[in-house]
């Protein structure tokens, strides 16, 4: 069975030790952690802020597996700019990826994200396999594993399919590169969900597990949105997959995080006790 974790991004106006309560009495077997203000921005954890999330870490006996640096918006997106921003945020996940070290991660997540209007495919290509080599070499070095994530076409315009990856592992040979799927992006575009788990094997080391509303990147919560979610976890369930599976549900729900991620893992495990 595949272990079941809480995205803490959704928790970003909660006290930073609200999640790690919540992560432990409502059941989930990890912590991904949010890389941004005011809780795990990777700059402030190289400054001293780590100290306090390995203090809350240790006392509620809930590992850090996951990191998952902001990057995909403003100010960091390795795929958009000039040659100096690129370096500029391969700097800035370098640090993300000491930082993940220091956290006791076993991955750290990155996204390929919108690389403009006017880029050809060409030149998306060359950058984007420029920096994940770059990215993955100092990943091997300091011992986490990176793992890419594609994205919707909302959000991205040059990595969304498992042949993305497929393709990016051509390109870039290195045992500490991996790939995942969020299952909301191939449903949205029709792409079959369980063929990552065909066409990838065991180069898929992760899984984002949110409901759809079938139109657009909004993540909900398991059970209530219009996908066939419970026949997609009992699927996932049946396979000899035993890796991770993070309920990633951002910030839809940053009202009430603590009653929509206690509501998301009831469903889920609910959903995986049925024959």
């Amino acid at each position: 069975m595949f272990k079941i974790g809480m995205f803490t991004s959704g928790y970003q106006r909660n006290n930073l030790e609200d999640m790690f309560v919540d992560a432990a009495r409502f059941g989930y077997d990890y912590i991904e952690l949010w890389g941004g203000r005011p809780h795990a921005y990777a700059p402030d954890l190289a400054a001293g802020d780590i100290d306090e999330i390995i203090r809350l870490r240790d006392k509620y006996g809930v590992p850090i597996t996951g990191y998952c640096p902001e990057h995909n918006a403003y100010p960091y997106n390795f795929m958009i700019g000039s040659e100096r921003q690129r370096e500029d945020a391969v700097r800035y996940l370098k640090v993300c990826l000491d930082q993940a070290v220091r956290l006791g991660s076993d991955f750290m997540l990155v996204s390929p994200a919108h690389a403009g209007y006017d880029t050809t495919y060409a030149q998306m290509r060359d950058r984007l396999y420029r920096t994940i080599e770059e990215l993955a070499a100092y990943a091997r070095n300091v011992g986490v594993k990176l793992v890419v994530e594609p994205l919707t076409p909302e959000e991205s315009n040059c990595f969304n399919s498992a042949n993305d990856l497929l393709e990016l592992f051509e390109h870039v040979d290195n045992d500490y590169l991996y790939g995942m799927m969020d299952i909301v992006p191939p449903y949205l575009q029709q792409e079959q969900m369980m063929s990552y788990f065909t066409l990838l094997g065991d180069k898929l080391y992760h899984l984002h597990i949110p409901d759809s509303n079938g139109a657009d990147a909004t993540h909900l919560v398991p059970g209530e949105g219009v996908m066939p979610y419970r026949e997609l976890m009992q699927e996932i369930r049946d396979l000899p997959y035993e890796r991770t599976a993070t309920i990633e549900l951002v910030t839809n729900y940053i009202n009430e995080p603590r009653l929509y991620a206690k509501r998301a893992i009831n469903n889920v495990r609910a959903m995986l006790a049925e024959e």
